[in-house]
């Protein structure tokens, strides 16, 4: 059972999630499964996922008219009234349509904290979340938790660029997005639109993907092609940057998930770091560790 107290911090999605491996499980001796109505229940706050595939619903559904629900769902009580689910929505779903006006249940304790943890380790663990809901799970740790990228990717045992790959999905503008979730463009697909430094081109190039059917390295030729593009005009050959440059650019775009330019003359410079939304700026300046004091 779990200790509302427990942090799991530092070790790693599987140590962590041991932590938390016995949550659907029942203990005979312990615990009392109770017959909840579905009124009473409502979905929990910070369930990552958005979509449930209605063909598996349905087929839940069936099950449970013809034999019921073998292991109950878990809950805590809401502090505003009935209840919160921990885990087993889909059970719950599947029994609404199935017509059922209860669920078997067991009633837990959990703290806010370890409930937005559990919720996102259980889908992490034992379903495949989409590229954009998993992007939204790890952003709402970030929020909700106050973390950072890193501690984040800490707690979860994922390296911190695999975070910062995930969480740049949310600067794509929305109708890119619809297009992600729905999967008529993959990860590595809109991960490589994010380059495009016209960010206004990006819904446009978006549907061109769809539409030619193009692959991510057809893509990247792309981007370049259309970031190297510049008006005709009189102008000086570009002056190649020097490899320390460059490296230093790569080295940052990975720290930060972002687009890195560092413009350098007489050996001085400035360095610009992208960000995509109010909410990118926020995520880059939590790994800069800059605070605004409230006034």
């Amino acid at each position: 059972m779990v200790n509302k107290n427990s942090k799991g911090l530092g070790r790693g999605i599987d140590a962590l999630f041991s932590e938390f491996a016995e949550f659907d499980k029942v203990d005979k001796n312990d615990e009392r499964v109770q017959d909840i109505p579905l009124y009473e229940i409502r979905p929990n706050p910070y369930q990552p996922r958005r979509t449930f595939d209605e063909e598996a619903l349905n087929e839940l559904a069936a099950s449970i008219r013809q034999s019921g629900v073998f292991q109950p769902i878990i809950l805590r009580a809401s502090s505003v009234k009935g209840y919160e689910i921990i885990a087993g929505e889909r059970r719950f779903r599947a029994s609404k349509i199935a017509g059922k006006e209860t669920v078997p249940a067991i009633v837990r304790e959990f703290d806010e904290e370890t409930m937005m943890q559990v919720a996102v380790l259980e889908n992490l663990q034992r379903e495949d979340l989409s590229p954009l809901e998993e992007a939204e799970a790890y952003n709402m740790l970030m929020k909700n938790l106050k973390l950072t990228q890193e501690e984040v990717a800490q707690r979860l045992g994922k390296s911190r660029p695999y975070i910062a790959n995930y969480l740049r999905l949310l600067g794509l503008p929305e109708e890119v997005k619809k297009m992600l979730q729905t999967n008529e463009i993959s990860m590595g697909q809109a991960r490589t639109l994010l380059g495009l430094k016209d960010k206004k081109q990006i819904i446009k190039v978006a549907k061109k993907v769809i539409k030619e059917n193009l692959t991510v390295r057809q893509i990247e030729q792309l981007v370049s092609q259309m970031n190297e593009a510049k008006p005709k005009q009189p102008s000086k050959e570009p002056v190649k940057k020097p490899y320390y440059i460059r490296e230093s650019e790569e080295r940052l775009m990975d720290k930060f998930g972002t687009n890195v330019i560092i413009n350098e003359k007489k050996n001085k410079g400035k360095i610009e770091i992208e960000y995509l939304s109010p909410e990118d700026l926020t995520r880059i300046l939590d790994i800069l560790e800059i605070q605004f004091d409230e006034e």
